[in-house]
Parts: structure tokens; sequence; C-alpha cells
């Protein structure tokens, strides 16, 4: 197995269709261990000759953890909040509050070994600075339409690998504690009162 992470904010139209929110879209993989292999420069090369923007990271562990930062911040204070990104962004308490749930995920990696640059906070900010206005996280979307989330495996994996490595995780607790009836009742676990 290799690791992988992509960046597309887009959604299903119809089926078949996609609609993409962002003009930049990518594509990072690499074997766990950054060795250089065969099978990598392969897959890369499939890619090139799709026309898909790839890249092989020197550390896919940190391009990985650097797309988590960003990803559980963006869509669970999008999903607290029910606001796009234009709006957490501009106001100061919830970009703060972005800006919290980036420096508890860079706490986690960083308490865990993984290789993260000092400034992945603010690069991270300069990513979703600029993002459309209107773009939500395909998490802040599934709770608003009573769907199934990534909950457990966003903002939950946070607080749960910070607990592991005696990192306090306070926002993104917050977070889940917040969301956690809304995800149960979409896993048909939770049942509100009519």
């Amino acid at each position: 197995m290799i690791g992988g992470t992509c960046a597309t904010i887009s959604w299903l139209t119809a089926p078949g269709r996609i609609r993409s929110a962002m003009s930049t879209n990518f594509i990072r993989f690499g074997e766990l261990d950054n060795r250089p292999s065969e099978r990598v420069v392969r897959l890369q090369e499939a890619f090139k000759r799709s026309g898909t923007n790839v890249e092989v990271p020197t550390d896919i562990q940190r391009a990985l953890w650097s797309k988590f930062l960003v990803v559980t911040a963006f869509g669970g204070v999008g999903a607290v909040t029910r606001a796009p990104i234009g709006v957490t962004r501009t106001l100061p308490e919830t970009r703060r509050m972005l800006e919290q749930c980036m420096e508890e995920v860079l706490a986690v990696a960083n308490a865990r070994g993984v290789a993260m640059f000092d400034n992945a906070v603010a690069e991270s900010m300069s990513i979703l600075d600029s993002v459309g206005g209107n773009a939500t996280a395909s998490l802040q979307r599934d709770i608003a339409d009573g769907r199934p989330t990534e909950l457990d495996y966003w903002n939950g994996a946070v607080v749960r690998l910070g607990r592991e490595v005696s990192v306090a995780t306070p926002v993104h607790s917050f977070i889940v504690r917040s969301l956690l009836p809304l995800h149960l009742q979409a896993l048909g676990k939770l049942t509100f009162p009519t």
C-alpha cells in the first residue's frame, strides 16, 4: 500500500457529473517510508498521461498530515458554524477557531514524530484564503443534509490521536461533541423526539 491524498472541492450534480469549485486539483502519493519505488513512478506517469496534476512529495507523512490539518479545520468549523469558508475566514472569532484547529493538529503531528513545517498553519490558512468564498467541506454538507459523515475520521481522529500522545485538543473535542447528535442521527443510532 502507498499513502496518498488529493485536493478538490467538488460535488455530484447528477449521476456521472461532478462540478469542481477549485481551479487547482491535485493528487499526491508515495511510499509510506518515502523510499523511491518503481510502482510509484509508474503510477505517477499514468496520472501525468491522463492530464492529472500529480506529485510525489519527499515526505508523504507530512503531506497526509498537512491535508488533515486543513480538512479537519475547514470541515469542523464549517459544520459547527454552518457558514461557508468566506464567512469563517473573515470573522476574527471563527478565523481564530480555524487556526486553533490547525494548531491542535500540528501539535499532535509533531508529538507523533511527523516532521511538519513550522509555518504549516500559516500556509494552510493561505490555502483557505484562496478558496472561493461559498465553498464548504463534505463534512459540513453531510451534516446539513442529514447524511453520515467523516466526523469520526476527521475531528474525532484528532481527539483520539491527541489523547494517545497526551496532547490536548479542546477545539476538536468541542466540534465532535457539538456535531455528535446529528452524526448519530444520520447513522440511525439516535432518534430525535418529534
